[in-house]
């Protein structure tokens, strides 16, 4: 029997404005789903294309109160749960996600369309703490359309953004997990550390400042150009060269949610992450 998943971030916002941000339809339509419809204690329902299966709302409201959503949502033919709780921290609060039916491992390796609600969900609490703290969200993952696309405005240099970008341990601390880089084409990107993954991905394009392509084989190449834009970047990434009948939309999201890490990395020197152990 899988373990639940547990993730936990921290927000300098109180409790009440993140409730709110839960349970309010228009406020989630800018962090979490293109739809949603809520009217507590009976229905909490979000559906649409940047949720998984989001042809119609699935969700099954479980409980709810001032602290507490918990509602059932089956996917792929497995029934799964997800709880998010709030908790004063510091003046802020701690969010929590507790998420049932989700196998970590293969998460990682994009199987199964559950399997995507591990990176989902890390992706949806960081746009979630943006807006609760008045910064534009980094995006969604589109499930109904076939392009993996984005573009974000980040208030820090093009040579600095490039730099957290292709640096192995700026990398590894922003992103929170070991990564080894070879900053030159041919070169190998490792997620994991080249201990663990020797072979890695290979960079495939890089121009210093500009552009970098990584090549990581069946779910495709990743791509980041960068420009300047108001004194900042405009950095606008792509996932290509993937199976159009199976698209890596677990990786995708994770790819989001780590560019949601690098922005803040970049623009607050410094300042600690907002995961927390869990």
């Amino acid at each position: 029997m899988l373990e639940p998943m547990k993730i936990a971030a921290r927000t300098s916002a109180p409790i009440k404005e993140v409730h709110q941000a839960l349970t309010d339809p228009e406020l989630m339509r800018g962090w979490l789903a293109e739809h949603a419809r809520v009217e507590l204690p009976e229905r909490y329902e979000f559906w649409g294309r940047y949720t998984p299966e989001g042809d119609a709302p699935h969700q099954r409201l479980l409980h709810a109160d001032d602290r507490t959503i918990r509602f059932a949502w089956p996917l792929g033919g497995v029934e799964t749960t997800t709880e998010f709780s709030l908790a004063e921290e510091d003046g802020g609060t701690l969010i929590t996600v507790v998420q049932t039916g989700v196998d970590p491992d293969a998460a990682r390796r994009g199987e199964g369309i559950q399997n995507v609600l591990f990176t989902f969900w890390y992706l949806a609490v960081a746009n979630l703490v943006d807006q609760v703290e008045g910064r534009a969200v980094t995006g969604w993952c589109d499930f109904a359309g076939g392009e993996l696309r984005s573009e974000v405005l980040i208030a820090a240099g093009r040579d600095e953004v490039f730099d957290a970008l292709t640096d192995g341990a700026k990398v590894t601390e922003w992103f929170g997990f070991p990564i080894d880089i070879e900053p030159f084409v041919g070169g190998r990107y490792s997620m994991g550390g080249f201990e663990n993954d020797p072979v890695g991905a290979k960079i495939v394009e890089l121009e210093p400042g500009r552009k970098a392509s990584v090549d990581w084989g069946v779910p495709g190449v990743t791509t980041w150009e960068l420009a300047d834009s108001d004194g900042g970047t405009r950095l606008t990434f792509v996932q290509s060269g993937f199976d159009r009948e199976d698209p890596p939309f677990a990786a995708w999201c994770g790819s989001l949610s780590g560019v949601a890490q690098l922005r803040r990395y970049v623009e607050f020197p410094g300042r600690r992450s907002i995961w927390a152990e869990a």
